[in-house]
């Protein structure tokens, strides 16, 4: 256990720490450590990782910085938090381009040891702002991290190279001891990732250590700091990341289906890590697929789903593109299938490791011909493991693929999820048609679903391709009458599916002078600005759409009730065009399109703009 210290512990309430340095220093194991020993404490956190697109940009460097943002608090929070109060820098370059984000007083703990002529230069600096007064206004604490660690391993065998890798976890026990969280948690954390590499073990136990007791020992430091754990609803939580949650949900879809669950895809930013997951559930029989390609991927899952299993297929906004066609294919098949595009900045490469929701008009109309099929959004990281369970249902029951968005942003981001008891989640069982007598391959339910048959089952064979099919029969069919009822009637099942999903609710007032209306990733950011304006006595409500094709039934009822409409979002406006075409309600617009998600204080500005400081009475 780590030794008490006779220094002032002062209560925080919340605190934003970002971690900065070179791609190569381990900001984001740093960062994710921190997060998860802060989510063992009990706080309610949020985090946000920020990758360089470049797989390795030249050291030192502004293109090569990597950060991770955490947030947490002892109350509930929704966003990673919209400035740090706390940077902790690795080298020049990680001060230079985050300096702009940290709040006035804010804490920089930088590592001086970086701080030599050639970095300097590589930061576009001319003058070393350790030196000067440019760093006015800030409480900034120079520590030789590199010296320290080297010093702390010098009789460790390493080498130069190995022993700098672990200076990342100086800057940890550092901001361990500084905000009064236990060693233990990544002391056993490397226990299992290094149990078969003793002398690396060894090291890391020893930096975290001194980073933690130098702290401790160093008169630079005046206080430390805690934050109490928040008050959470009652039950068994863990740290996950929107893209795991992604993954358990589809294998949870799984269970609860009946069916088992088969992932085709290629490898893309950011939506990788919901591939690599899933590859860890063989014991659930999980089966992955990484095909050579895009199209290849998503035609292998479409086999699958003919074939009676779970069928998705993951990627992002480019990759989407790619998989255009046989998204058509499946709905021409009437297959169930989930898409699942964690959205990125785009166009074409764009910014594969920033976040956007940019994907949207693409997820509604990014077919050719008349190709409807519905469209979900997640809200948070643990909200996707919701969405991918009910993407899943609305697929296998109405027959269809289902596009589910998410972005980079909550993909990567983590909370503290609360791990639901198994009877909280309805099962919903498949039954596969058997019986020949009265077969009919298109012919429909009562949802307009067709049947679902497995391959080889006697007496059910039927026709199946992208061909336009005659209805009921299944054959290919080219009159012009049969067409148009085809179109429609495919139209009219996607339509259905809002019999089959929750109102949209409304919080605060369910009527007045201004709805900040949401979807997707931007849900915790347009909160926080609705509770903070509402707490300074501003009249203002909230909505969030998660399920935006078809979208609720009583969404017009809800717009019609506020004079103004407020919605925000990473893109140009494309949910404003579709609420302005569908309801025909003028709406106003607040967009940015920074690779960032919002912050919240910029979205409550514009409500006190809106509203021109009338609280709405």
């Amino acid at each position: 256990m780590a030794q008490e210290t006779e220094k002032e512990i002062l209560d925080l309430k919340e605190v934003t720490i970002r971690f900065a340095g070179d791609s190569g220093d381990g900001m984001q194991l740093t960062g994710s450590q921190f997060s998860d020993t802060t989510a063992l404490m009990g706080n309610d956190l949020g985090t946000l990782p920020d990758y360089p697109a470049e797989i390795r940009a030249p050291a030192g460097t502004l293109y090569g910085v990597s950060g991770f943002q955490v947030h947490f608090s002892s109350r509930n929070i929704h966003t990673p938090g919209d400035t740090p109060d706390v940077l902790v820098a690795m080298n020049p370059a990680a001060l230079r381009k985050n300096l702009v984000d940290l709040k006035r007083d804010g804490i920089i703990i930088v590592n001086t040891d970086s701080f030599d002529a050639k970095n300097l230069k590589l930061a576009n600096y001319d003058k070393n702002p350790l030196e000067d007064d440019s760093l006015a206004g800030y409480k900034v604490y120079s520590v030789p991290i590199t010296t320290l660690t080297s010093t702390a391993l010098k009789d460790s065998g390493l080498s130069i190279k190995d022993i700098n890798r672990c200076k990342n976890f100086f800057a940890l026990g550092l901001m361990y001891w500084l905000y009064n969280r236990p060693l233990e948690p990544t002391l056993s954390w490397l226990n299992s990732k290094f149990k078969d590499k003793p002398e690396i073990l060894k090291a890391n136990e020893t930096v975290l250590k001194t980073g933690y007791y130098f702290g401790d020992t160093t008169e630079i430091f005046e206080n430390r700091y805690t934050v109490e754990p928040a008050k959470l609803k009652k039950g068994t939580y863990r740290n996950i990341s929107g893209n795991e949650a992604t993954a358990l949900g589809f294998v949870v879809a799984s269970m609860k289906s009946g069916l088992p669950l088969f992932l085709g895809s290629y490898p893309i930013t950011p939506a990788t890590d919901i591939l690599q997951y899933l590859a860890s559930y063989k014991n659930f029989g999980v089966k992955t697929f990484q095909a050579e390609d895009e199209i290849a991927g998503i035609t292998a899952a479409i086999g699958a789903a003919f074939s009676g299993s779970l069928a998705i297929t993951t990627t992002s906004g480019p990759g989407v593109a790619l998989k255009t066609e046989a998204i058509g294919l499946g709905v021409m098949t009437e297959l169930p299938l989930v898409i699942i595009n964690v959205q990125r900045g785009g166009p074409s490469t764009g910014l594969p490791t920033k976040t956007e929701q940019a994907d949207l008009l693409q997820a509604m109309y990014g077919r050719n011909g008349e190709a409807p099929i519905p469209v979900l959004a997640a809200a948070t990281p643990s909200d996707c493991f919701y969405m991918a369970i009910e993407a899943s249902r609305i697929a296998i029951k109405y027959m269809t693929p289902v596009m589910l968005l998410t972005d980079g942003y909550i993909g990567n981001g983590t909370e503290p999820w609360r791990i639901p008891h198994a009877n909280e989640i309805a099962d919903f069982p498949v039954k596969f048609v058997t019986e020949a007598e009265g077969f009919a391959p298109y012919s429909r339910d009562k949802n307009l679903a067709r049947p679902w048959v497995r391959p080889g089952t006697p007496g059910l064979e039927h026709r199946i391709g992208g061909l336009e099919k005659a209805n009921i029969t299944g054959n290919v069919n080219y009159d012009p009458s049969n067409h148009d009822f085809m179109v429609k009637l495919r139209e009219q099942k996607i339509q259905n599916v809002k019999n089959d999903i929750p109102d949209l609710t409304v919080q605060g007032n369910t009527e007045g002078e201004l709805l900040v209306l949401g979807w997707g990733g931007t849900y915790g950011a347009i909160k926080e600005a609705v509770d903070k304006a509402t707490s300074k006595g501003i009249i203002v409500s909230q909505a969030h759409l998660r399920y935006i094709h078809p979208m609720p039934k009583n969404t017009k009822e809800v717009l019609s009730k506020f004079k103004k409409i407020l919605i925000p979002e990473i893109n140009l406006g494309q949910l404003a065009k579709i609420i302005r075409s569908e309801f025909l309600v003028d709406v106003l617009q607040y967009n940015l399109v920074r690779g960032l998600p919002f912050r919240s204080s910029d979205i409550e500005n514009q409500i006190v703009e809106i509203l021109g400081g009338k609280n709405g009475k």
